[in-house]
């Protein structure tokens, strides 16, 4: 019985090491060292929509990603554990993940990064933080998006990024892009994943997939990646209607 339950305990431990994800803190810290000009160019080909950026070194968004990636090293911690010992797992929602990952796994290619895209927009609401926090703007992390079984956009595009990277997605394809609603006037974020070199939009607003040149009535303001927030820095208008981002926060 001792051995068993020790050999649980380094199961979970090894599975901790294995889903960490989020890169250590002296990679930000180093990467917003880039000037403007070197962080456009470099990122000028790789991100959605082919446009370049200029690396955050401070500001709200910077904040509410970094206070995401803060909880998320918790909840992967509780993943792994419950991924050892499901029967003993008491976290409904970290259930409810693992088989989502569970499934998505089992898939390839677009069928996986579709798998999560549907699941994820089935387990949860569409409600604004307001109603659901009595706050304006709350970025959560997964397993507490899913314990609530409601989010707002933010919120689905963070679960289903988490999501594919563990369930194999590499970090380096995966994204977080806020737009601008040119027509509805409001902020929107969206995850994106990277396929055979064409970044494909995983939106909560519909189940099917589309690519980031077939985007339309959006104006891309922000992309943020596994260490770095990112501002499009020559992202033009898509239509007349089109505004500057007056601000980093998104709404449904």
């Amino acid at each position: 019985m001792g051995i068993s339950v020790q050999s649980r305990a380094l199961r979970a431990f090894m599975l901790a090491c294995a889903l960490a994800w989020c890169g250590p803190s002296a990679e930000l810290g180093a990467a917003t060292l880039l000037s403007p000009g070197a962080a456009a160019l470099i990122r000028k080909s790789v991100e959605p929509f082919g446009l370049a950026t200029t690396i955050l070194s401070e500001g709200g968004l910077r904040d509410k990603w970094l206070g995401v990636q803060r909880r998320l090293d918790d909840e992967m911690v509780q993943l792994a554990l419950c991924d050892g010992d499901r029967d003993g797992c008491v976290s409904t929602a970290a259930l409810q993940f693992l088989a989502v990952i569970d499934t998505a796994k089992a898939r390839e290619g677009r069928a996986r990064l579709g798998e999560v895209n549907r699941a994820i927009n089935l387990a949860v609401k569409s409600m604004s933080d307001l109603a659901i926090y009595g706050q304006i703007d709350l970025w959560t992390s997964p397993l507490a998006t899913l314990a609530k079984g409601a989010g707002d956009c933010e919120d689905y595009a963070i679960a289903k990024y988490v999501a594919l990277r563990l369930a194999g997605v590499p970090a380096d394809d995966l994204r977080i892009v806020i737009m601008h609603d040119t027509i509805g006037g409001e902020d929107h974020a969206v995850a994106a994943a990277r396929l055979e070199g064409r970044w494909l939009t995983l939106d909560n607003r519909r189940m099917a997939m589309v690519e980031d040149s077939d985007v339309r009535n959006y104006r891309p303001g922000f992309v943020i990646d596994q260490n770095n927030v990112m501002q499009y820095v020559d992202a033009p208008p898509i239509a007349a209607a089109a505004t500057d981002f007056a601000a980093p926060v998104a709404s449904n």
